[in-house]
């Protein structure tokens, strides 16, 4: 991939924090723009195939629970809001291990931008159905949960993106999982 990739952002990858320790560089101005994805609705849907955590939640002790994050769905009648931010090969490499239980899918032709700015390719990561059917089982066992400080990391971004960008964020479909405070661990 040229130096002209980006990247679709429509969760903790919206943060210039998250985005910034993925790939080990501050992101400038101008290789980030406000964007809509076209086709697809953000969802609670992905179910972590490294992490899990302990929690407690309504008097139940949850160890080694499912940690969920945001996802993607194919929907028709939806638009995704969040950023796009251009990355190099070595930077899309570090994001495709960070995000390596999602399938990069190439969105070009879907994403709108705020602005007349030229891109090159647009990629985003959707979560590969082996990953929801892992949130669905554990979901429904109650062994699933979101972590406060990643559902706080996604309000805190897309409220700095200003606008309704805050208000289309919380339009997401609510979470059928607790969000809660909890201790993670890595599998091996």
């Amino acid at each position: 991939m040229s130096a002209d990739t980006w990247i679709f952002g429509y969760g903790s990858l919206v943060s210039p924090v998250s985005m910034a320790t993925t790939i080990g560089r501050t992101v400038a101005a101008d290789d980030v723009a406000v964007a809509h994805l076209d086709g697809y609705g953000r969802r609670w849907n992905y179910g972590s195939l490294h992490l899990r955590g302990d929690w407690q939640h309504d008097g139940i002790t949850v160890e080694q629970g499912l940690v969920v994050s945001l996802g993607l769905v194919a929907a028709d009648t939806e638009t995704c809001n969040g950023v796009i931010v251009r990355v190099t090969a070595e930077e899309l490499a570090q994001l495709d291990w960070r995000e390596r239980d999602y399938e990069r899918t190439d969105v070009s032709d879907l994403i709108r931008l705020d602005d007349d700015r030229r891109t090159g390719p647009v990629m985003t990561y959707v979560p590969r159905s082996s990953a929801i059917e892992r949130y669905r089982a554990a979901r429904d066992r109650g062994q699933a949960g979101i972590r406060q400080s990643y559902w706080e990391l996604v309000t805190r971004a897309f409220s700095e993106l200003g606008g309704d960008h805050l208000d289309r964020y919380e339009s997401t479909p609510s979470p059928d999982v607790p969000v809660v405070e909890m201790q993670l661990s890595m599998l091996s």
